[in-house]
């Protein structure tokens, strides 16, 4: 993702401190534990198919019917513990799935460091698993150590991404023995664990929560990497919607209070706790994301030259980098194209503009006679039903995202083109707030107030200030699993190999209602 886990991918996770760091070796098999039988891993690998049949046909399903309704999730999972463990455990084995095939590629594209921005693909898969050993096995159950040795090597405060070609990685067969032999303990852990336990890592399920948002959120990361990559085949594709043929009109955010965050939802992570009240004044916000043909206009009119619509750390940023346009796209006569995964191809005018940084949003507003949404105005027009007076977890409501809702979980590489989920509008009638593109606001990364860090400061906490911005409602590559309308992601605002685009929101004029 971006995804906030791997900092947005662009940001880092961090290992819990107190867990590793030894130079011994520690045999792979070492405390094998013998599987529970008729557990939730049984199940899932006597008929690993229909699981992962269930999981395709709705994805995300599980884990919305575990915290879609958050003050009825503890009933339930209390009601039926051996099935809230067997969706877990079906969510845990499509997540996975997803990371393998990510990384079936040749071992040069594993190693190799395609951008100083990213990790090799390598890192990101035993990442991935040194992750779930840490928080799954050694801080909610308890174990020992497989890999201290290796754990410093995938802290990814250790080491920046542009010095992990250097380390002594696992080697890609090696890290997939690994991450598949941290995978049998997890799922071992997951049948003797007590679902009800009050331990905030165990309760609800919570840090198998964490370790799959966090799988999702790096499988984004490898395929902002596999665009950088610029090697062709490497990422299926699929058909997009049709859109709908309507100009590129505003709706009307009325005036009032909503709740902004979340106090219930079980897998939330601590930036977007606790629930709280937020007073606005009604504003305008586009209906689209801004589209391709509409940011065209923008560089064609000259823009990008123009300081006028750049914020001075914007115009540096453009000056210093010689930034004409999107990344990925280049003009051939009059013509606009676009590398999408390694193949060029015009560029589609009516799908959400993606691959801008903030600097080039905010100018983009500023051209417009606009403004980025706060993350406030974003999610009140995203989801508080101003009739029902409460907060969705969707626009639409609070079942799980399905292909009538949004663009989510890589069912094609790229956005739909705008107007193709109209049952995915939100109260006010905003589209397409879910999935498509990451969106730009104008907030600095802050907390909410009473916020509390859990389960590691280094999740949030350390990236609050005016440094980050915020991004909201995930992109075409985030999983079902890892957005809701409470969800924030950050990044720094020079950022472009993210799946980033925005929409904009003005204040209402003078006697306008």
């Amino acid at each position: 993702m971006s995804g906030a886990q791997e900092r947005s991918p662009g940001g880092e996770a961090r290992t819990p401190a107190g867990t590793g760091g030894a130079e011994e070796r520690i045999i792979p098999d070492r405390g094998r534990i013998t599987p529970a039988r008729g557990g939730a891993r049984e199940r899932i690998a006597a008929d690993p198919a229909t699981a992962r049949e269930r999981i395709a046909a709705d994805p995300g399903a599980a884990e919305e019917r575990i915290a879609a309704d958050p003050g009825r999730a503890e009933e339930r999972i209390a009601a039926d513990p051996d099935a809230a463990k067997e969706r877990i455990a079906a969510e845990l084995d499509a997540g996975r799935g997803r990371s393998l095939r990510y990384t079936e590629v040749d071992d040069e594209t594993l190693v190799r460091q395609h951008s100083p921005l990213m990790s090799p693909l390598v890192w990101d898969l035993a990442h991935v698993g040194n992750y779930e050993e840490l928080w799954v096995l050694r801080q909610a159950d308890g174990a020992e150590a497989l890999r201290p040795e290796i754990d410093a090597m995938y802290d990814a405060f250790a080491h920046p991404r542009a010095e992990r070609p250097e380390l002594p990685l696992l080697a890609p067969d090696e890290a997939r023995r690994y991450i598949a032999g941290v995978r049998d303990r997890v799922l071992d852990a997951l049948d003797r664990m007590d679902l009800s336990d009050p331990h905030p890592l165990r309760a609800g399920g919570y840090v198998f929560g964490l370790v799959l948002q966090h799988e999702h959120q790096h499988a984004e990361t490898m395929l902002a990497t596999l665009q950088l990559s610029r090697r062709p085949g490497l990422v299926p594709d699929g058909v997009p919607p049709s859109g709908r043929a309507r100009g590129h009109d505003q709706v009307l955010v009325p005036a009032g209070p909503f709740q902004a965050g979340t106090s219930g939802d079980p897998w939330a992570y601590d930036n977007e706790r606790p629930a709280h009240r937020v007073d606005l004044p009604a504003f305008w916000i586009d209906r689209f994301p801004v589209t391709n043909a509409a940011y065209t206009e923008f560089i064609e009119s000259g823009g990008y030259g123009d300081p006028r619509w750049w914020s001075p750390d914007g115009w540096r940023w453009r000056c210093g980098r010689r930034v004409t346009a999107p990344l990925f796209w280049a003009r051939d006569g009059r013509r606009w194209w676009r590398r999408r995964f390694g193949r060029m191809e015009p560029v589609p005018p009516r799908e959400p503009v993606q691959h801008v940084s903030w600097y080039e949003a905010d100018a983009y507003a500023r051209w417009a006679g606009a403004r980025l949404p706060t993350e406030a105005e974003w999610e009140k027009a995203c989801a508080w039903d101003t009739r029902a007076q409460r907060a969705l977890r969707y626009p639409w409501g609070d079942a799980a995202p399905g292909p009538r809702h949004a663009n989510l979980g890589h069912r094609t590489a790229r956005p739909a083109p705008a107007g193709a989920f109209p049952e995915g509008a939100s109260p006010c009638g905003a589209e397409q707030m879910i999935g498509d593109v990451w969106e730009w606001t104008g907030s600095w990364f802050a907390p909410y107030p009473g916020f509390r860090g859990f389960p590691y400061r280094e999740y949030s906490e350390i990236f609050f200030g005016r440094g980050y911005r915020v991004l909201r409602g995930g992109s075409w590559a985030t999983h079902p699993s890892s957005v809701r309308a409470t969800f924030r992601n950050w990044d720094l605002p020079a950022r472009r190999q993210i799946f980033a685009g925005f929409r904009c929101a003005r204040d209402l004029a003078p006697g306008e209602t």
